[in-house]
């Protein structure tokens, strides 16, 4: 632990801790309302998509990565596949395991959200900052979530 995290009143990290979650909570909620309204899918859908866009996952390896448990995985992804976002195929090497990938209509999607998701991030989460204070958050939430990943390798 850094030294000088000793003598800060616990109010005041408190405080800082609800900022961030706040700030985090509201940033998703206006980044969310966006696909929703422009792209026509939601903010975990697109966070799936994102994770299947460079190959087909398993169903528990996408669940693990989003913190949902298997059904809540399967859920969604049964949403997404009914929307024609995505396919599921049962792996080659062992029956048990479903492996999602994106269709060509997703791929679309996909595209049209990143370009939506961008001009969000830039508006809310750029904009405000200027470039000397947003190397100063990536610095800070990089060590942090560092921090975080040490303790807790595996979010389940």
């Amino acid at each position: 632990m850094n030294a000088d995290a000793e003598g800060i009143p616990d109010d005041e990290l408190i405080r800082e801790f609800g900022l961030l979650l706040s700030a985090t909570t509201r940033l998703e909620r206006i980044a969310g309302r966006a696909l929703e309204r422009r792209a026509g899918i939601t903010h975990v859908m697109f966070e799936v998509m994102l994770r299947l866009r460079d190959g087909c996952r398993s169903m528990s390896h996408l669940a693990q990565e989003m913190i949902l448990t298997s059904g809540g995985m399967t859920r969604l992804v049964d949403r997404m596949e009914k929307a024609g976002l995505v396919v599921r195929a049962t792996s080659p090497t062992d029956r048990r395991v479903q492996h999602a990938s994106l269709t060509e209509q997703g791929r679309e999607a996909l595209d049209r959200a990143m370009l939506v998701h961008g001009e969000v991030l830039r508006e809310f989460l750029a904009g405000p900052l200027t470039a000397e204070q947003r190397a100063v958050l990536r610095e800070s939430l990089t060590r942090l979530e560092a921090r975080g990943r040490k303790e807790l390798p595996s979010l389940g």
